[in-house]
């Protein structure tokens, strides 16, 4: 575990991230007083933006997560025949 002032947190932050992206746990100090923690990431997030926004908006019961967790996308429900789509459209046409 590493302790850094603020200050001096700005100016290096790229070094403390890396840090913290390796396992290392940051401390972050104000006038020696522990203000933040810069930590590894938990098991459960994944490693995009996009995944922990997700997960948060789970945590925070915004969205339900997925029944079906297949990497494949849902079939296809079938399509009416050109023909019969334009028959029902002129069907409509006529009625007016």
């Amino acid at each position: 575990m590493r302790v850094i002032g603020l200050k001096i947190l700005k100016n290096k932050l790229s070094e403390y991230v890396r840090l913290a992206a390796g396992g290392e746990t940051v401390l972050v100090t104000d006038r020696d007083r522990v203000v933040a923690e810069i930590v590894p990431p938990h098991a459960g997030v994944g490693a995009h933006v996009s995944d922990a926004v997700l997960a948060d908006m789970v945590r925070c019961g915004l969205m339900s997560p997925a029944l079906n967790v297949t990497h494949e996308p849902p079939p296809r429900q079938p399509v009416a025949p050109l023909a019969e789509i334009l028959a029902e459209l002129r069907a409509d046409r006529d009625a007016r």
